[in-house]
């Protein structure tokens, strides 16, 4: 009998319906072993020793992996064919020699792209040693994301109050979303107008023609810059006769793209699904590892962490008789396409991500896959037949008109696309970028009416529209991807887990599928660039993509890498020392001057304070983060928020409260103010004033005397219950808006809605909550997620919301999902884990009660003895081990 190790228990089970009897195929539940999140764990004066540690879950993996080795005949690594794959393999087999279970039995590591029957046992038949120079890149990389995570991060933490930490592919990330952001604030608008005719052909077809040339200047987008010379060209325009001068029609032929990567496969799914990066990859996990199709669990994909654009040419064979079927056989192009990435530092070991069937289409399949499968799959499908298709045959032609009137010749053009011949655009469009929609002058979308040069054209009317330049767009998460991946930062397996991270520090946050950039965030990057400059340099950090890439082919040695990173960085840190906060103050206000000084609208110096008029603001740090202050204090208390929305307002409160009004029934005057929590409304003075905090989203500046009583009379009486004949009542809770009746609360879908309830929805409320208990919101109380099975015990696993946000169950046993995760992202094998860890911290047994533990009254000494394994610190590093691989340290 020969075991056999995976990654996931799913995969596990899949292969080992393929090898039979003579196999036991056991899942490690990703990696084995990690460093220990503390200082120590990798020494640089000791030749970069690392220490690594194994956690309670793992160890009892391990332990029945060891068990079954001893009486097996051999040994089998088949975790996944890329470098962290490879780096579990070798975790496996380091632990296993040191139970000395392996003696003198056969190792050997395989490898398959896709989990169908013929991959595996192909793969079987095919084995290989352990990559060593493979391992000892992903060694250098771990040991550097630690090195800059555990010596960088106490910088920021002395120097920088409020920040969470830094990273090496993380900060320089952050880099990007701070630097669009600057971008978007420097960003003045012009003005321009554009002029279009809308005319008429001599058989009577509308069509539009643009400004092309003015008494025989070319024209371009900024040449009309004010409504006056907008107003003079439509004049002479619209008094003009108008002929055309020549029409050009040139065939175009469009080439397919290549089948997907990691990165074009998220930046697609959410161009064209709406899925966000790290969903993407679990949907695509799940069609990688297998789905039952017609009785059998097979991998519907190839793996999907991978930068290579090429296809196996048995695959292209395969497609190409697919497409002969389902196209048509003009449809197949006479040679094979290839293709060669763009990406820098892309690596080419991989295939692009492509069907593991050709012939089995989407809609054979639709059945058995739920609505995000099928989507997914449906968009792999489709771009990799299209990727070996016939090209798109088009002819695009272009007239030019002549304009003559009011003394002045304009030449106008209009331009059109005819599609001759659908070629791949039969199976796939593409989306448009993020970047260019608003610069996208295509014309493929529209088509000209037949033309003759010499024929007239009648005028239907003149548009003359005026416009403004607009700043690039924030960064969506599939557009930051593809910048990391042009620039060479990080790698496929690691995008999506370095944008989590930076949602977990709370250094961004999605704003309308926008990456917006904390203050904090800001502040962080801000300080890497005045006093670690060259580790958030962007050709800096792809140099060292690119040497450790050198280490995986086995040209450069990673000790020697991590030397020469480690004498100039420490030697960085060390001159940090005797930084004074008033220098990274300093630095701060002037590198981050439109955040922390923002221009003032009746022009005043925005660096003077605005209540006392002689102090100067500057940038403050505090135990709760940063914060503007005033020069002047004591004498002055002045404090506004960094980055506060509306922080307008907080200068119109510089002076202290304002005052909205009094009260009409107690004559107490009503203020706005604003304090460490943010802005609120008071009624009266002293400690038993009553006050209300201003509801998130809303706009402090509008606040009015209305708004404020409003707030102040909460809760409030919606009316009697019908059936109890009890009060219910609405109001604004430390968990968001409520309806309250019998002392059960229900949470409401807005802030607005707790002012204008009426009775009959607070009854449907309360009652959606009644017929679901244990809920904190109004919504159904079924779970979000069902995930199947616990691979060991039994007993589903499902995705619940609940009073404190989402989490994850398993029979008695409820672990929370982190913030900043989306609980749509959570898959089996990451919610196995969570359940695992949870049930340790609680002292429970994953499928039953509580663990009793009997023989601790009888040897009291003993579980004394126990007491170490409960340090947190044990428990950290197993939170990191993610379907997504690897991330920055710290």
């Amino acid at each position: 009998m020969e075991v056999v190790v995976v990654e996931s228990p799913a995969k596990a089970k899949t292969i080992n319906k393929y090898l039979g009897p003579n196999y036991k195929v056991f899942a490690s539940f990703g990696h084995v072993r990690d460093l220990p999140p503390k200082d120590g764990s990798v020494l640089p004066d000791e030749d970069f020793a690392m220490s690594w540690q194994v956690d309670t879950a793992s160890n009892k993996r391990l332990k029945e992996i060891a068990d079954a080795v001893k009486t097996a005949d051999g040994l089998i690594l088949a975790t996944d064919p890329d470098r962290e794959g490879e780096a579990i393999s070798w975790h496996v087999l380091e632990v296993l020699a040191k139970k000395k279970v392996l003696k003198d039995k056969p190792i050997s590591r395989v490898v398959f792209n896709a989990i169908t029957k013929k991959a595996v046992t192909d793969a079987m038949a095919n084995p290989r040693e352990i990559d060593q120079p493979l391992v000892d890149a992903y060694l250098a990389r771990r040991a550097l994301d630690y090195l800059v995570g555990f010596n960088l991060s106490p910088v920021l933490w002395r120097k920088l109050p409020g920040a969470r930490s830094a990273g090496r592919v993380q900060s320089v990330t952050l880099r990007l979303v701070t630097d669009r952001e600057s971008e978007i604030e420097r960003f003045k608008p012009e003005e321009y107008w554009s002029v279009i005719a809308h005319l008429k052909s001599e058989q009577g077809a509308s069509f539009e023609a643009q400004l092309n040339t003015i008494d025989g200047k070319k024209t371009n987008k900024m040449t009309l810059a004010n409504g006056e010379e907008a107003g003079s060209i439509k004049t002479a325009l619209e008094a003009a006769s108008f002929a055309v001068t020549s029409v050009e029609a040139k065939p175009v032929r469009r080439n397919p793209p290549p089948p997907f990567t990691t990165s074009s496969l998220q930046q697609a799914a959410s161009a064209k699904l709406g899925f966000a990066p790290a969903r993407t990859m679990q949907i695509a996990q799940k069609l990688y590892e297998g789905i039952d199709v017609g009785g059998e669990t097979t991998g519907l994909i190839t793996y999907m962490r991978t930068d290579g654009v090429q296809m196996a040419p048995e695959a292209i064979s395969s497609s190409r008789d697919a497409i002969g079927q389902r196209f048509g056989a003009n449809f197949v192009p006479d040679k094979p396409r290839h293709y060669e990435t763009k990406a820098k530092n892309a690596q080419e070991a991989h295939e692009a991500i492509r069907p593991t069937d050709f012939m089995r289409a989407p809609d054979e399949v639709k059945s058995k896959l739920n609505d995000e499968q099928y989507k997914l799959y449906d968009l792999i499908w489709k771009r990799s037949i299209a990727s070996q298709m016939e090209s798109a045959q088009m002819e695009r032609t272009t007239a030019e008109i002549e304009a003559k009137g009011e003394g002045r010749t304009i030449g106008l053009r209009a331009s059109g696309t005819v599609v001759k011949f659908e070629g791949f655009l039969a199976a796939y469009t593409e989306h448009q970028d993020d970047q260019k929609k608003d610069d996208d002058d295509s014309d493929d979308d529209k088509r000209l009416p037949e033309l003759k040069s010499g024929e007239t054209c009648q005028k239907e009317k003149i548009d003359a529209e005026q416009h403004h330049t607009t700043p690039p767009p924030r960064y969506s998460e599939a557009s930051l991807i593809k910048k990391m991946e042009e620039l060479g930062i990080g790698r496929p397996s690691t995008y999506s887990a370095t944008l989590s991270t930076l949602r977990d520090r709370e250094y961004v946050r999605l704003e309308k599928r926008a990456l917006v950039p904390e203050a904090k965030g800001r502040l962080v990057t801000a300080f890497l660039q005045d006093f670690f400059e060259r580790y958030v340099e962007f050709d800096f950090t792809a140099s060292l993509e690119e040497k450790l890439d050198k280490i995986s082919d086995g040209s450069l040695q990673w000790k020697d890498v991590l030397r020469q990173f480690w004498d100039e960085f420490s030697a960085q840190i060390d001159s940090t020392k005797e930084l004074r906060i008033t220098n990274v103050l300093d630095a701060l206000n002037e590198r981050l001057e439109p955040l922390v000084f923002p221009v003032r609208e009746d022009g005043s110096d925005p660096r003077i304070c605005p209540k006392c008029g002689e102090g100067n603001l500057s940038l403050k740090l505090g135990k709760f983060g940063s914060f503007v202050g005033c020069s002047n204090y004591p004498e002055c208390n002045f404090t506004r928020q960094l980055g506060q929305e509306g922080e307008g307002s907080a200068d119109a409160l510089a002076d202290g409260p304002k005052e909205l009004g009094a009260d009409p029934f107690t004559e107490e005057m009503i203020t706005l103010r604003t304090g460490r929590f943010g802005p609120y409304v008071q009624r009266g003075e002293g400690k038993e004033a009553k006050r209300a905090g201003i509801p998130k989203g809303w706009d402090v500046a509008e606040i009015d005397h209305e708004k404020a009583l409003a707030l102040l009379a909460l809760p409030r009486d919606v009316g009697e219950h019908p059936e109890t004949g009890k009060m219910i009542s609405a109001g604004l809770g430390r968990y968001g808006p409520f309806v309250l009746h019998d002392g059960k609360y229900a949470n409401l879908e807005s802030a607005e809605e707790v002012f204008s309830i009426g009775l009959n929805r607070a009854v449907s409320v309360i009652a959606d909550k009644a017929a679901n208990p244990g809920r904190g919101r109004a919504a159904p109380a079924k779970a979000l997620k069902e995930l199947g099975e616990h691979p060991e015990v039994g007993g589903p696993i499902s995705v619940k919301d609940g009073r404190y946000g989402p989490y994850v169950n398993h029979g008695k046993i409820n672990a929370t999902i982190p913030k900043g995760t989306d609980p749509q992202s959570i898959d089996l094998e990451t919610a196995v884990r969570m359940i695992a860890e949870r049930a340790e911290k609680a002292g429970k047994k994953v499928g039953g009660a509580a663990t009793k533990k009997k023989a601790a009254p009888k040897k009291k000494p003993a579980a004394k003895k126990k007491a170490p394994a409960k340090k947190p610190a044990a428990k950290k590093p197993a939170a990191k081990k993610t379907a997504a691989k690897t991330a920055d340290e710290a």
